[in-house]
Formats: structure tokens, sequence, C-alpha cells
């Protein structure tokens, strides 16, 4: 078996001692402090999803049967799970069973297909892949089959939603697998997640084996700048502070009442504070079954919530659908965490008036660093700012974009941080590491401006990088499939942006002479791919060449400066003709 760390790039021995002896490395296994919760208030709920609820007894009862039976499949600490769930109790009870077993989930994302899961299976040496039973007419666990017989280690293939939550339906599912819907050899997840049978036995058992702080507790997803995302491994040491830490800053407790909207794979919504704080807090996760603003307000009301994070997307839905209907009762909203991209000033100036709750501005990334607005900063810090660290040795330093100079105070430079939660280097990436990490400083590739009192305002990147409404998209793998679509002499894929999802994808092609190139061939090569469709570029220009800069490489600033002319053309050209053409002529283009 391959040690926990292999693959991965150490921390310093003096970094480590103090950390240690400055309390944020704690010597604990995450598992350890959700069992703490539940052994404080075993009969509070803990899990909400649709009708079913779980208290904190039965939650651990089942992380500990689930933990019990991945063993009896073979996995062992340090095997890796790729986990492609979406949002539901499932996902919950599988996360906390592999942080008792010592199973590593990869943290994969439900809008990812073959070409993704296929990578992470093979870089990450996965040996069980996890995918939801059904979701629209999408097959999960025909896609999963192919991985899996492509990929030499992956022995097992786990499916959720086939039954329902347990327990004589779900063990007649893995009796008769074909009978419930499982693909033969596939196991159903929900019969795997049953209690214990003992749970007293299996708390004990999985006490005695429970993995060291220092060990690879899951594996995150980076925004990917150069092609498919880099893995990014977490400690139980390292991802527990800044867990905690949330929590605190956060004023969470055994009355928070928190909504999980977002994919709880994205480390926002898992654990800043998100499920994780919520647990170890003692408090109440409730599963959305969507951010539609109106099924999550009467989630709200239903279950009293008291806090969520969304993406500015959700955030100006949520805004725009209440200023029209104010029918469901909000009170019980304390906390609006925005995260993930930059929410516009304008918008957040109206969360307090419109959904009458505190905003909470946090910028960060899997990689390590959290920023975080206080609940109790005034309205000019938390709606013009994007929080400050979170840790007081979290390190920040600010270069020049060209030269790596340190700039002068006050000014906008690319962000380098390094600090007790913040990784040295990603997993089996050593020529990407030698260009993302030096000395142990991370460099982020954003753009921004630190105020005199320590709060960040994020003002762009420098990262060949498109953020559409959270999820981060590599130009360089969208180019990679342009370059497979005939006729295509150089592509150049930039940042578009977007109103409601701040920025989508734009492709610049330069043709061969005499070709046609159009938009869906390229997104046909990439659907035959199996793409995420979120990585989709959705409008082509063509042009006669690409601008290059002084050292002769593709000018995306250039390029993002001329698709927003572009774009202010077609509006300044709509309302031209809005404004000449008369009622019929408005109509018939409306209709159109």
């Amino acid at each position: 078996m391959r040690p926990s760390w292999a693959g991965t790039v150490p921390w310093p021995d003096d970094a480590v001692a103090r950390y240690v002896a400055k309390g944020y490395w704690t010597g604990r296994p995450l598992g350890s402090y959700v069992l703490a919760a539940a052994d404080a208030r075993p009969d509070a709920i803990a899990v909400v999803d649709g009708e079913l609820r779980l208290s904190y007894r039965e939650l651990v009862r089942r992380a500990d049967g689930a933990a019990i039976r991945l063993r009896a499949l073979g996995l062992r600490p340090d095997d890796r799970i790729i986990v492609q769930l979406p949002n539901g109790w499932e996902f919950v009870v599988l996360v906390l069973a592999c942080l008792r077993l010592g199973v590593i989930p990869v943290m994969a994302l439900p809008a990812h297909r073959r070409h993704e899961l296929s990578y992470l299976a093979d870089h990450a040496e996965a040996r069980a892949i996890v995918v939801p039973g059904a979701a629209g007419d999408f097959d999960f666990q025909a896609m999963a089959a192919e991985v899996a017989g492509a990929a030499p280690t992956v022995e097992h293939v786990l499916v959720a939603g086939i039954g329902g939550t347990g327990d004589a339906g779900a063990q007649a599912g893995v009796r008769s697998g074909a009978q419930a819907g499982v693909r033969a050899g596939n196991v159903d997840l929900r019969a795997l997640c049953r209690p214990a049978d003992d749970p007293a036995g299996a708390r004990a058992e999985l006490d005695r084996a429970a993995p060291s702080s220092r060990a690879v507790a899951l594996f995150l997803l980076s925004g990917g700048t150069t092609g498919l995302p880099k893995l990014i491994a977490r400690s139980h040491d390292d991802y527990g502070y800044p867990v905690r830490r949330s929590v605190e800053i956060c004023g969470f407790g055994p009355d928070t009442v928190c909504l999980a909207v977002l994919p709880l794979g994205h480390s926002f919504p898992l654990g800043h504070p998100g499920l994780l704080g919520t647990l170890i807090a003692g408090g109440r996760v409730v599963i959305a079954s969507s951010p539609a603003p109106e099924r999550a307000f009467a989630t709200i009301e239903r279950e009293r919530v008291t806090a969520t994070a969304v993406v500015p997307a959700i955030a100006q839905r949520w805004l725009e659908y209440r200023e029209t209907d104010t029918r469901h009762d909000l009170g019980s909203l304390k906390l609006l965490q925005v995260g993930g991209a930059r929410l516009a000033d304008h918008l957040a100036s109206h969360v307090v008036p419109t959904l009458g709750c505190t905003l909470q501005q946090g910028y960060g990334m899997a990689e390590g660093l959290v920023c975080l607005t206080r609940p109790d900063d005034p309205a000019e810090i938390t709606c013009h700012t994007q929080g400050r660290p979170i840790c007081p040795d979290d390190e920040i330093l600010l270069v020049d974009e060209d030269t790596g100079a340190p700039v002068a105070p006050g000014e906008p430079g690319v962000l380098l941080t390094r600090g007790p939660y913040t990784p040295r280097g990603y997993y089996r990436a050593e020529e990407h590491n030698a260009r993302a990490f030096v000395d142990g400083w991370y460099r982020t590739g954003d753009i921004v401006r630190r105020r005199p009192d320590g709060y960040l305002i994020i003002e762009g990147r420098d990262k060949d990088m498109i953020n559409r409404g959270g999820e981060k998209i590599s130009a360089e793998e969208v180019e990679n499939f342009a370059y497979q679509v005939d006729g295509v002499s150089l592509a150049a894929a930039v940042a578009m942006p977007d109103p409601v999802l701040g920025e989508t994808v734009c492709l610049y092609v330069v043709p061969h002479p005499g070709a046609t190139v159009l938009l869906e061939h390229v997104v046909a090569v990439m659907e035959r791919a199996g793409v995420a469709r979120f990585k989709l570029p959705e409008r082509l220009v063509l042009v006669d060449s690409l601008p290059l800069t002084a050292i002769g490489k593709t000018d995306k600033k250039a390029l993002r400066a001329d698709i927003a002319a572009r774009l202010a053309a077609d509006i300044a050209a709509r309302l031209a003709a809005d404004r000449t053409a008369g009622p019929i002529a408005g109509q018939t283009a409306d209709a159109a």
C-alpha cells in the first residue's frame, strides 16, 4: 500500500512544528469532530433531505455501517473513491464513512462526464466510482461502466438513487441488483449506507483504526488552467483548521440550520463552514432540491434556515425574485454567504434590504486560502470587498504581473499566498508545481488589491481561466478541442462577460484559407469526447489573425477587451433598432 502522502509535496518540518504549536493543526482526524457533536446531541436532527430526517445518532451509525461495508469490498486506508453525486443524504453519509475509514474521496462534480472522470480515475488510481442511479436523461451508470472498464485500478461502481433510504428494500436491491435497477456487478450505495449491524462494535473498531491527522482526508479539484483539473490533497489537519475557523467567524452552533444549494463537492459549501462546519458545530444541514428561488425560499421558510451559501448568479436570481414575490417568510435567514466569483457591488448593496439577512462575501480556493468578511462588518466592507484572511498566519504577497516584483501598497497585483492550510503542491504534478508554487508560495493568478485594513478586492486575474457561474474552465482545454475541428488554424478561448453567470466562454478562431468553421463544429467535437457541458463555448469569433504580446504569445488581454467591445456594440445596435422599429416590427422580432 502506498504511503498516504506519496505523490504530494511535503510540508516543511519547521512549518509543521509552528502550525502544531499555534493550535492550527490539532492532531485529530476530521471524523472525530462529527462524532463528538453526535455524542453531545445524539437525538438532534443532523440532516434533512426532503422527507428524510436523520438524527446525529443515525447519521453516525449509517456512516460507520458504510465504512465497515466499504472495507468488506476491499477498500483500505488511502484507497481513492471518485464521488460524483448530487446533493443528498447519501453524499453526507459516504463522505463521513470515508473520513472514518481513511479512504480518500475524490470530489468530482455532477456535471462531469466521461472525459473528466476517465482522467480522475487514472490520475488518482481510483478503486471505486460512485454515481447517481438516474439524473434526467443521462445514464451515469453506463458512463461509470465505460470509465471503469478502461481504468485498470477501478474495481467497483457504487450507485445511489435506486431504492428508498434503506433498509429492507435496499438490502433486497443488493441481493438482486437487476431487479433494483443496478447493473450487474454494481453496488447499491443506499444499502451500503444502512446503519451498522452492530453500532457499538463498529464504532469501537473504527475508532481503533482511525486515520492519522497527517493523512490525506480528501482530494479537491483545482480550477484547472492547463487542461484538466489538478488534484489537491488536503489532510485532516490542514483542512480541519479552515472548517473550524469558519465556524467561529460565522457563529455556527447547535441552533444553526444550513441550507445546501451549491454542489457539496466544492470546497466552499463543503467546509467554509458548509456541510462539515455545520455538523462539527452540532447544527442541522438541509439539502436543497434546487437553487431556484421559489423552491429554496419555500425550504427556508419550512425548515427555518439560518444560513446558506450561493454564487453570484444564484444571489442575483434570488434578489430579482424576492423583489416581485414576498410570499415566503425568510425571517429565520441570518447569513447569506456569496463566493465562487466576485459579487457586483450594486447587487451586494441589495442583499440586506431585499432578503433581510447579513451578507458575507468570501474569496478563496480549493488550494487553501480562505477570506471572509465578518458578520459584524459595516456595509462599506461587506458590499465592496471580498473579505480578509481567516488566519493570522495566512501570508499574502502581491506582485507585478510582468516583473514579479512586489507592488506598492494599495496597487493591484497577482496574489501569492502560503499558510497553515495552503498545501505546497498538487498531487503528482511536478511540472505544473514548478510554475504554480515557489518557496511554498502558491501563485493564485488572481489580480487583487489590498486595503490598509487587510481586506481584499478582487479585480481580475492573469490566469488563462474562465469562471462560469463559479465553475472554472481551462481555456487551454477548450482550445485543444478546437484544434480537432477541420479548418482551424489558430484558436484562443477567453472569458466573455455575462450579466448572470459572470463569464462564459468565447472562442476566437483563425480558419485555414477557404475553410468554414462554425460554433456547432466545436461543440460537436467536445460532446463526442464526453466533456462537461458547462465548458462548451457560447460564442465563436472568426478573425484573420490573433494579437500577440511583445514576447510572441497570444494576447488574451486584447481578446478580452475585443469581446467586451463587441458585446457593447451588439447592445448599442439592439437599442438603436428598438428606437427605430415600429410596434409591428418589434412584435415580429419578439415572436421570432
